[in-house]
């Protein structure tokens, strides 16, 4: 069954979902923005909750909730990940998607924003009913997703094999003569199955560019700075592989199962090796020590990468941090009192719809690629991406200097002024 609702009063705002709401009303006061078109972004333009049975391995038939947002597709289509976790919900749903719009908008894409998943622990399901899950998840939104439409993309606990299910659940549902315009339908796919050189590392190779950028910009030479990174998925390993070839060193990594620590410096690659190794999981590593969790934001490092889940850096630990930079490779991993607290201290932080942009970006190349009829070589695809943060970056930069903004408020200025510019241009239908 699927309930199919549309904002049109403000809802409860909780965690991450108050948190954007802030970070907006606080641009959208320093611009003035329109009144009128401030009410549009302030609300998603619809919301998905689906509820759809799936039969398990040993017979039993469960009952599983997923959701999917969409906020706003002035720029274009929606666009934006599928999350597979417990803390899935319309809230973080919401939030997430208002997130991919202003994100979308600063990378200067032609997309909107949109968000979903489905409220589950992966590591409770067999491959065989994740596979069962994902496709009856596809055929339950229908057309409420599209290749013109609304493009998902992996995020949280999904991978490029889910997005290959996705695709081939929602291409089996289009007559024989339609299905290979429908290639683009999800990004993030596999190489074989249409996907894009480069975008398994565009996330956490742009993590690594506007970390790059800044020090430049600093004057700051990376060469033997002490990096942290919480969450060593796809965004955190990859953001730790190139800051190593620049000379920083990795020193801790906190995931779901625990968190480790060797101020000599930890392999990238070896703990890559050994996680896959071990389920995942970086707990008991021989290339370092275990400490408590509570320890983790609170190491002596120059930069703290938050790449795991959203609300991670709270007034609770914001004091003890000891990073210059926090590079956000999460979505919303820094609350708002806990970000004026970091300010006030003097540490810079590069705000997530900067920072982790250089996903939808590897995203837009594949759906280009997969729209044009292309194949782009990987070292076309980083050189294009790494050209379009810096741009992104320069002018957060830019506006962070002109207006005297922090560079979180300063992205989500450029973002709104150029939505506010397309509904005046555009005008509101009727």
């Amino acid at each position: 069954m699927t309930t199919t609702l549309t904002s049109k009063k403000k809802q409860p705002k909780q965690g991450m979902l108050d948190n954007v709401m802030r970070q907006f009303n606080n641009a959208a006061d320093i611009i003035e923005l329109n009144t009128n078109i401030r009410k549009i972004l302030e609300v998603t333009n619809s919301e998905f909750v689906v509820h759809f049975p799936v039969r398990m391995d040993n017979g039993e038939v469960k009952i599983f909730t997923g959701y999917r947002v969409q906020h706003n597709n002035a720029l274009g289509p929606y666009k934006g990940g599928l999350r597979y976790h417990p803390t899935v919900d319309i809230d973080a749903a919401r939030a997430l998607a208002m997130w991919m719009t202003w994100k979308t908008s600063l990378a200067g894409l032609p997309y909107g924003g949109a968000k979903g998943g489905i409220q589950l622990d992966p590591t409770k399901y067999s491959q065989d009913e994740l596979q069962r899950i994902t496709r009856r998840f596809t055929y339950a939104l229908g057309d409420n997703i599209g290749p013109e439409l609304d493009i998902p993309a992996p995020d949280v606990n999904t991978n490029p094999q889910t997005m290959a299910w996705i695709l081939d659940t929602y291409m089996s549902t289009k007559s024989p003569n339609e299905r290979s315009k429908n290639l683009h339908v999800v990004t993030g796919k596999p190489i074989g199955a249409g996907g894009s050189e480069g975008r398994d590392r565009a996330t956490g190779y742009g993590v690594f560019l506007t970390i790059k950028f800044w020090a430049q910009h600093k004057k700051i030479d990376l060469k033997d700075k002490k990096f942290i990174v919480q969450g060593f998925g796809n965004v955190g390993y990859w953001a730790a592989h190139f800051l190593k070839k620049e000379g920083a060193i990795l020193t801790a990594v906190q995931d779901a199962y625990g968190s480790i620590h060797n101020d000599e410096g930890i392999s990238p690659e070896d703990l890559l090796d050994y996680a896959k190794a071990n389920k995942d999981s970086i707990s008991g590593f021989a290339g370092a020590s275990p400490i408590e969790n509570s320890e983790f934001f609170g190491l002596d490092c120059d930069i703290c990468i938050p790449a795991a889940l959203g609300n991670q850096i709270t007034v609770n630990n914001a004091h003890h941090i000891k990073a210059s930079l926090i590079a956000e490779g999460a979505n919303g991993p820094t609350d708002v009192q806990a970000e004026e607290i970091l300010l006030k201290r003097g540490i810079d932080i590069i705000p997530d719809i900067l920072c982790n942009s250089g996903g939808v970006i590897g995203s837009y190349f594949e759906w280009l690629q997969n729209r044009n009829g292309e194949i782009w070589h990987l070292d076309e695809v980083l050189e294009k991406l790494e050209r379009k943060m810096r741009e992104s970056f320069n002018k957060v930069i830019q506006k962070t200097e002109t207006k005297h903004l922090d560079m979180r408020t300063a992205a989500f200025v450029i973002a709104i002024e150029r939505l506010e510019d397309t509904y005046v241009q555009r005008g509101i239908f009727p």
